[in-house]
């Protein structure tokens, strides 16, 4: 069975025994941060036991802004506090003087030159090192206000970031031997707004720039909530997009895509700090919309 909210309604009849759920968390800018953050405390407000089993999900897989939510709910910060923080109207992030249709005309450059797709992704990946932008440390700092615990936690929490020399896809972890700051600044390195992240002697940039959710990492599990900050159809750089790659997945899933007053409420740039407190509350109304599906969804598993 594939249900997603948002969008319409899909069943299939194919139903297994739950072994090992995982929780993905998918890239889109300081909104989705805020959107995911809220989503989560507005299902917690109509089923507590619904978001405790989300947020205790056996695996945790984190894209761009979808690391900062994973890194910051296996902390010890309470989801309340985590939600509070995205309302509140001050914060330590940095506006990056970019537009979103610059960002994307940089993927349409690339998309048009012939190639594979690691070479598309090189060529980003240069561009990305390329233009100018707040110096590394400078965007480090933003990155550490952000996480409540700068050490991993003691569960399995995986964040997604693209090599920039190879095009690659990079999976950290607790076991990887970087920080968790590094792993998340990499992984939210949008090319063209801020620099890419220098990890053991390699660069790193956002591991949203070939897919937003990267399912396959959670190939292991059995069954698979996805939050996804845009909208069902939205448009990809690469491959089909994410509701076909969600769709293709080899586990039970339920996905959660943006619906249409949480996209009005994103703005025109979701990398703009001003989006947080509206995107953020959009996504508490439609988190206890959907809280109710997103139980049934999970069955058993949620009341333990």
């Amino acid at each position: 069975m594939r249900r997603s909210h948002g969008g319409r309604p899909q069943f299939l009849a194919h139903c297994e025994a739950v072994t090992t759920r995982a929780l993905i968390l998918a890239g889109g800018g300081l909104a989705g941060i805020a959107w995911e953050t809220g989503i989560l405390r507005g299902i917690a407000d109509e089923a507590p036991d619904t978001a405790r089993t989300l947020l205790d999900s056996d695996v945790l897989v984190g894209t761009s802004a979808g690391s900062t939510v994973a890194a910051q709910i296996s902390s010890t910060m309470p989801l309340d506090e985590l939600y509070e923080r995205q309302i509140a109207p001050s914060s330590s992030e940095l506006d990056p003087g970019v537009d979103i249709d610059s960002i994307a005309e940089l993927f349409l450059s690339a998309m048009a030159e012939p190639g594979a797709l690691q070479a598309k992704l090189r060529r980003i990946g240069a561009v990305a090192a390329a233009t100018p932008t707040v110096a590394e440390p400078v965007r480090r700092r933003v990155i550490e206000a952000r996480l409540p615990s700068h050490d991993w936690p003691q569960r399995d929490l995986r964040i997604t970031a693209i090599d920039i020399a190879t095009g690659e896809l990079a999976v950290f972890d607790r076991a990887s031997g970087v920080s968790l700051v590094d792993a998340v600044a990499a992984s939210c390195a949008v090319p063209g707004a801020w620099p890419p992240v220098t990890i053991g002697g390699r660069r790193y940039m956002d591991g949203g720039v070939s897919s937003s959710v990267h399912t396959a990492v959670a190939a292991d599990c059995d069954t698979a909530v996805v939050l996804v900050p845009a909208g069902e159809f939205a448009p990809a750089a690469f491959g089909a997009g994410t509701a076909s790659e969600i769709a293709d997945f080899s586990a039970r899933t339920f996905a959660v895509y943006a619906d249409e007053a949480a996209l009005a409420a994103f703005g025109p740039n979701p990398l703009d700090p001003v989006c947080r407190v509206p995107s953020a509350t959009a996504g508490r109304e439609q988190g206890r919309r959907v809280a109710a599906a997103v139980t049934e969804f999970l069955g058993p598993a949620s009341g333990r």
